[in-house]
């Protein structure tokens, strides 16, 4: 778990099991008692007290300026504004478009687990109006504005393959991130397929991410894109799968960065663990996309714990034998545990102790420095 709190990761599987005796494994549980019922938006003020002019309170039970999400999104036309969301699920779907730029959102309780933004569409999910909703479509919650903060929030979509045998498109996006100097402190993301789409808005625009002190679960690609995104503090969790009899069950990253962007994915000081057997879980696969043939995916692992659940033998595989992975930018560098084994030198590319050097937070960001920021 992330370091600031002890307490293991009520994971998806067990948010959504814990609320209706698993027989159904759809809504998620309450919010915690300790929430707070009397504050609703804790020591964020309240809509008689407001933290700035720019602060707007949402809480499902009536008590704040809006009882949605998208409502407050809707009235925060502009720039620079805050929404204090009070603890609660809210079922609904969020986009914020490029115009909102600086919005910062903050989980009141300061616990993720009191505040999830989640819904229930996939892939091939049909639409209203024809078609399905294809993986951008399938977001909970879409961010395409620059300047972008979450705090102590979990965003989920909690669509499951075993519900909908007939779906082929199982791709769930739990939230899709598309804007430069988009950062996430002590938030959970929550899916199966492709929980975590940390992307940019064109393949020109080589969006900086950041992600503290955060916790990622699922099973296919479920961290995946082209921003360049570093994960410092963070924990990846594999979940189990039924409905396949070998390994692997799937693939924690897959990033497609575009070739000519010098830096994609970074994860530092992190760490992976599973529900799943040993080995049945690659640590990444390249992702180029149809879209974007000469992409040349990105990664560097460093300075990370790698549990037993990572097939330290291969631990890369190819998405197409188009374009092997070998191809690709993959690293490691001083990574620990039995997932890091290194029994196959060619399967675990390292980087030089001078590579490293470039290998940091710092170096990938640039002038941006989100883990200074406060709330």
């Amino acid at each position: 778990m992330p370091s600031h709190d002890t307490r293991l990761p009520l994971s998806r599987r067990g948010f959504l099991l814990a609320s209706t005796g698993a027989a159904a494994a759809l809504a998620l549980a309450p919010a915690p008692a300790h929430a707070g019922a009397r504050r609703p938006f804790g020591r964020f003020g309240s809509p008689a007290a407001r933290l700035t002019p720019q602060t707007l309170y949402v809480d499902p039970k009536g008590r704040g300026d809006h009882t949605t999400v998208k409502d407050a999104v809707t009235a925060a036309t502009g720039s620079g504004w805050t929404l204090v969301l009070a603890p609660g699920t809210y079922r609904e779907t969020v986009a914020v478009d490029v115009t909102r730029t600086e919005a910062t959102w903050i989980g009141a309780s300061e616990d993720p687990r009191d505040v999830v933004i989640v819904y229930d569409n996939a892939a091939g999910t049909p639409k209203p109006g024809g078609g399905t909703y294809g993986t951008t479509g399938s977001a909970t919650t879409t961010v395409q504005a620059d300047g972008f903060t979450a705090r102590w929030i979990t965003f989920a979509n909690d669509w499951l393959r075993a519900d909908h045998p007939g779906v082929t498109g199982t791709q769930a996006v739990a939230i899709k991130v598309q804007g430069d100097r988009s950062a996430f402190h002590h938030c959970r993301f929550l899916g199966h397929q492709d929980t975590l789409y940390a992307d940019s808005i064109a393949l020109t625009s080589f969006a900086r991410q950041y992600f503290s002190h955060c916790y990622a679960e699922g099973d296919v690609d479920f961290v995946f894109g082209r921003a360049t995104a570093v994960y410092e503090n963070c924990h990846f969790r594999t979940l189990n799968r039924t409905d396949l009899a070998a390994a692997p069950y799937g693939f924690v990253f897959a990033p497609s960065t575009a070739g000519a962007n010098p830096r994609g994915y970074l994860v530092t000081r992190s760490r992976v663990s599973s529900e799943a057997p040993d080995a049945f879980y690659k640590l990444a696969r390249p992702w180029v996309p149809s879209s974007d043939t000469t992409a040349r995916p990105s990664l560097v692992v460093r300075d990370t714990w790698l549990g037993p659940g990572i097939d330290a033998a291969a631990p890369y595989t190819n998405m197409s034998d188009a374009f092997p992975w070998q191809n690709q930018r993959f690293a490691e560098y001083r990574d620990t545990g039995p997932g890091a084994r290194i029994t196959v030198p060619e399967n675990r590319p390292q980087l030089t102790s001078e590579q490293a050097e470039s290998a940091t937070r710092e170096a990938y960001i640039g002038d941006w420095r989100p883990w200074r920021e406060t709330c």
